[in-house]
């Protein structure tokens, strides 16, 4: 998915929800512009409160707007919560997996590692970001990619602290497994997902 200049995305939205964004310097840009911001209490309506709110999540994740639609009927449908039922599909994606385990530097770099083939599940090559991982399923590099100079120094350089309870990760072995479903936690979400039920709801 084509996504475009992320900086002036992320301040559309006014929030860093791109790995490259989440950093000082952006945090001081935000500061400023809302100084100088001069918006009317209350102004924003809610549809554009909800399609904000959709925007994020979808470039969050990475996902067309066609695939977040996709999750979120199957959410409602599905699930008795489906705030909780639609997060969890998103952080299960593979591609995410591979991101949240520390594997790679950003969601665009995993989703690109999985596309070129240096990711296996359950022993078999995978060349599908959106593959969905579930409890017990086994990934790692692929053996052929191990040398390349993607994993060089990985385990000196790997952070095991940004790793979610739910993957267990070897940093030495680089490959992890799928040990329980992703939980929503909200203070840990730059998007509000009641929000976007509310957005496709209409």
């Amino acid at each position: 998915m084509k996504i475009g200049p992320k900086f002036k995305i992320a301040k559309r939205l006014g929030a860093p929800i791109f790995e490259k964004t989440q950093t000082q310097k952006f945090a001081l840009s935000e500061a400023r512009r809302g100084k100088t911001l001069k918006r009317r209490p209350g102004a924003m309506s809610d549809y554009k409160r909800q399609l904000i709110e959709k925007q994020k999540m979808r470039f969050t994740y990475g996902v067309s707007e066609k695939q977040l639609r996709k999750y979120v009927n199957e959410a409602v449908r599905k699930s008795a919560q489906p705030i909780s039922y639609l997060v969890a599909r998103l952080e299960s994606r593979l591609d995410n997996v591979v991101y949240r385990a520390g594997m790679a530097k950003t969601r665009q770099m995993a989703r690109q590692m999985v596309s070129h083939g240096h990711v296996t599940v359950n022993g078999r090559k995978s060349t599908i970001p959106s593959q969905q991982m579930k409890v017990g399923d086994k990934f790692t590099v692929r053996d052929g990619s191990r040398n390349t100079s993607l994993f060089e120094n990985f385990t000196e350089n790997h952070q095991a602290a940004g790793v979610p309870a739910w993957i267990k990760f070897d940093s030495k072995a680089i490959a992890g497994e799928i040990t329980a479903l992703p939980t929503y936690e909200p203070s840990e979400t730059l998007f509000d997902p009641e929000q976007i039920l509310e957005y496709y709801s209409r």
